[in-house]
């Protein structure tokens, strides 16, 4: 297997209204079965997906959150804005957003956007990945799978790396319950998380900072067979549970 992972070079800042699957064909010739990655962030900024932090007022929590954390309250107040569900408030803001991804700041970014400009996550990513996809379709005439990306910490380890908030054209899981290892024994439990995995890389290439690479091509690829429940269902995530039983109860905590 010989996958390559190249970047897009060339893009201009985005703005809201950019025809981004126009922008991204003009700069690269697509084949059958690429997979294309997009920082969610640039897709937000061509679907106007931002707040103007000058036009924010904050509420007493948005300010009492930003007394603790150091941060402006306006920013707070897009964050709360942003969110479903607040996991945790300090040391940072672990927030849940509308289609089932839980990151720091709700995924709000004041990164690589205008003075006073915080971007949000879209906030239908499958849609919005879907619909890139049908415009590079039309345009390149070619089918080509999308992935936009966030970058994300992790529980238990220090750094971040890039994760999948929403993606069309191949399965979010590869699943190989019902399979069997080299010794014959089944598998039961294993699901491999590809999309993270691909937008894991893609962020090597994307960089941080000032790299300007905000999208990637991924060729070579093998298909596979797999579901789209990355995201576990409240009821069964532990963490969760663990997170909201100490916001409760912080005497509880070990």
């Amino acid at each position: 297997m010989t996958i390559q992972v190249m970047g897009i070079h060339g893009l201009p800042i985005i703005h809201a209204g950019d025809d981004l699957a126009a922008l991204i064909c003009e700069r690269t010739a697509f084949e059958d079965g690429d997979i294309l990655c997009i920082a969610s962030s640039v897709s937000a900024k061509a679907n106007g997906q931002t707040r103007n932090l000058t036009e924010i007022e904050p509420t007493e929590r948005a300010k009492a959150i930003a007394a603790t954390a150091g941060e402006d309250p306006r920013f707070i107040q897009v964050i709360l804005d942003a969110s479903v569900d607040v996991l945790l408030e300090s040391p940072f803001i672990l927030a849940a957003v509308p289609c089932g991804h839980i990151g720091v700041r709700a995924g709000v970014d004041r990164s690589n956007v205008e003075d006073d400009t915080a971007t949000l996550l879209p906030p239908d990513p499958m849609a919005a990945a879907a619909g890139i996809r049908e415009d590079i379709q039309r345009i390149a005439a070619r089918s080509v799978a999308v992935i936009l990306t966030d970058t994300c910490g992790r529980a238990f380890r220090r750094g971040q790396t890039g994760h999948a908030v929403g993606w069309s054209g191949v399965p979010a899981i590869r699943d190989f319950r019902g399979d069997t290892d080299l010794f014959g024994h089944p598998l039961t439990i294993t699901e491999e998380a590809v999309v993270d995995e691909v937008a894991g890389f893609a962020n090597i290439v994307m960089g941080e900072s000032n790299n300007g690479v905000p999208a990637v091509v991924v060729r070579g690829l093998p298909a596979w067979q797999g579901h789209d429940r990355l995201y576990f269902r409240p009821e069964e995530d532990v963490m969760r549970q663990a997170l909201r039983t100490f916001r409760q109860n912080p005497e509880s905590a070990p």
